[in-house]
């Protein structure tokens, strides 16, 4: 599982970690981890005779990109200092490269094999200084590798948030742990690959996150499979209220994605039952009301589901958890669910996330870490926040965010097939925030599968899941 920590709590482990270390020994730690990453990018044309440019801040960012500017001196590399703030740069950094035999220049010079952005780090805030734009985007016009020292300047370490100009870097190379900026959009996609430095400073960070993301082997280990006693009752039944005279395909897509999700049955209630039993004759289907369909271990309600307030009402009501999603969360109440025993969650896109908080959606897009903790906190719920960077989280605890998914994902109805999946995982047995990030995994690897870089409808997406499931735990 990767895992990322707020600057305020990196800050403090460096400096634990720097009262046990000779003066100097940390940065020196980590401008090896960048030199040498910087070898691997350079690939087949290696170090001796390319030409590197380093963008030099003020602050110990630019001190790390000096003197792992050295180092590829030291190797044969050209290496060109260009810095932002003349006469602040780390003292130590810039003669440890003037005597490797590295130059400083007051531009980026012509044909330039990679760029280290070293400027700001993650102890910038706001954009790129204005100055820095024409030298930052001259760099990046090169058609050299950039690579962002820890963070890409212009980027929030602590929120993704990009607040004017930044660095697109190709590849960053990251200190001691991973900062949320980097896994978080904007941030994550100014980010490209990330890759992690080991520092030493893993013992001096607290057990629990400020944000996680799923790997492999953790959603593998949080599947449900069923046993030698299994029936389709002890795997769950899963109940999906769904769909309407006008949106009958919302039921289809949310019973799609739920047959697919683990669960041993599905029972749908709602007028498209014509329509889904079509579509798959395994389904349970029921007129309603929903307490009256059967025994369920969790419902699924909202996708297409119009302004059908009283089996919303009755939904809630159950003592099972519930997905509440689309159609659903208009019609939400927040005494209600903050009234509810079993554990709700609540999976909305950011505008119906900004409708529930009563703020804008350019508000939710730009701060999207506070908002899906503000709304988990307001309606003491688990929320998974679509888009981009999925996240998923409670009231208490580390936020999630998902990795997979491909811009594919942005079509009609595959909202539905998550909410079908993770509902199905639900009735499973899972806890709402495995079932939600689980969800959100599967979801975004079939995507990925199903459209190969090709577009793709929300059927494909659900037809793809049982390849990325299998994927998941054969690896």
């Amino acid at each position: 599982m990767r895992t990322a920590y707020r600057v305020e709590t990196v800050r403090a482990a460096e400096q634990a970690l720097m009262a046990r270390l000779p003066e100097g020994a940390l940065m020196q730690r980590a401008a090896a981890g960048l030199a040498a990453a910087c070898v691997d990018l350079l690939g087949r044309g290696g170090v001796y005779g390319s030409r590197i440019v380093l963008l030099v801040g003020a602050g110990d960012n630019g001190g790390d990109a000096l003197y792992a500017g050295a180092r590829l001196a030291r190797r044969g590399a050209g290496v060109f200092a260009v810095l932002l703030v003349p006469g602040r740069a780390h003292a130590g950094g810039l003669a440890a490269l003037r005597a490797a035999g590295g130059r400083v220049v007051p531009e980026v010079p012509p044909r330039v094999d990679l760029v280290l952005d070293g400027i700001t780090g993650i102890g910038g805030r706001g954009g790129l200084r204005e100055a820095a734009v024409p030298v930052v985007r001259a760099a990046e016009a090169s058609g050299a590798v950039v690579v962002a020292v820890d963070l890409p300047s212009g980027v929030e370490a602590d929120t993704g948030q990009v607040l004017g100009e930044s660095v697109r870097a190709d590849a960053t190379v990251s200190f001691g742990a991973y900062k949320p900026g980097l896994l978080i959009d904007p941030g994550a996609e100014r980010a490209g690959a990330v890759r992690l430095v080991d520092i030493g400073l893993e013992a001096f960070l607290p057990d629990v996150p400020d944000l996680e993301a799923l790997q492999y082997a953790d959603v593998a280990a949080l599947l449900p499979f069923p046993g030698p006693e299994s029936d389709k009752y002890r795997r769950g039944v899963v109940g999906v209220v769904a769909g309407s005279a006008r949106y009958p395909g919302a039921a289809v897509l949310a019973v799609a994605g739920a047959l697919r999700g683990g669960a041993g049955a599905v029972r749908y209630v709602g007028p498209g039952g014509n329509e889904v039993i079509a579509r798959f004759p395994e389904t349970l289907v029921h007129a309603g009301p929903p307490s009256k369909a059967g025994r369920v271990q969790a419902w699924v309600v909202g996708p297409g589901l119009g302004d059908r307030s009283s089996e919303m009402a009755d939904v809630l009501s159950a003592d099972v958890p519930v997905l509440v999603d689309a159609d659903g969360l208009r019609l939400l109440d927040e005494a209600e669910v903050r009234a509810r025993t079993a554990p709700t969650l609540l999976t909305p896109h950011a505008g119906e996330a900004a409708a529930l908080l009563g703020v804008s959606r350019e508000e939710v897009e730009g701060t999207r870490l506070a908002s899906v903790r503000t709304l988990a906190r307001k309606y003491g719920a688990t929320v998974l926040l679509k888009g981009s960077t999925t996240l998923v989280t409670d009231a208490d605890g580390p936020v999630r965010v998902n990795p997979t998914g491909t811009p594919w994902l942005a079509t009609a109805g595959s909202g539905d097939v998550l909410s079908g999946l993770a509902g199905s995982l639900l009735a499973a047995g899972l806890p709402a925030r495995d079932a939600g990030s689980v969800a959100a995994y599967l979801h975004g690897l079939a995507a990925r599968r199903a459209a190969d870089g090709a577009p793709i409808g929300a059927q494909d997406v659900a037809a793809a899941i049982p390849s990325a499931w299998r994927d998941v735990t054969r690896s």
